[in-house]
């Protein structure tokens, strides 16, 4: 079965911080590449970091030295660490392989706002 759930968002001041983490099926995780995407209201969900299973990251321009992605194979589970948050980080966020395609499933995402 396909899951994909992810939790820690909320409400937050700029410049502070949020961890999330994302459960996924061992399906989807163990042999694919994870990544955080983001969906602002009115705009594309975009990816903003990514982790291969042997560790190796990248990450959106906009995130770069805020945000730190990691993953616990043992878990499933990966993770976002968000710093220095700014109010256009508000979005939904949602974990997922990359790529993904027409078919991929999602899961209910999580809400990140930050306050100016």
């Amino acid at each position: 079965q396909v899951q994909l759930v992810e939790s820690g968002g909320g409400l937050v001041q700029a410049g502070g911080s949020l961890r999330l983490s994302c459960a996924a099926s061992g399906s989807i995780f163990s042999a694919n590449v994870m990544g955080w995407y983001r969906q602002a209201p009115g705009k594309q969900r975009e990816l903003v970091a990514g982790i291969a299973r042997g560790g190796s990251t990248n990450y959106a321009d906009s995130v770069k030295g805020r945000f730190t992605i990691s993953r616990d194979n043992s878990k499933n589970t990966v993770y976002l660490q968000m710093n220095s948050l700014k109010p256009e980080d508000t979005a939904v966020y949602y974990c997922n392989t990359i790529p993904t395609s027409m078919r991929s499933y999602w899961g209910q995402g999580t809400q990140v706002t930050v306050s100016s």
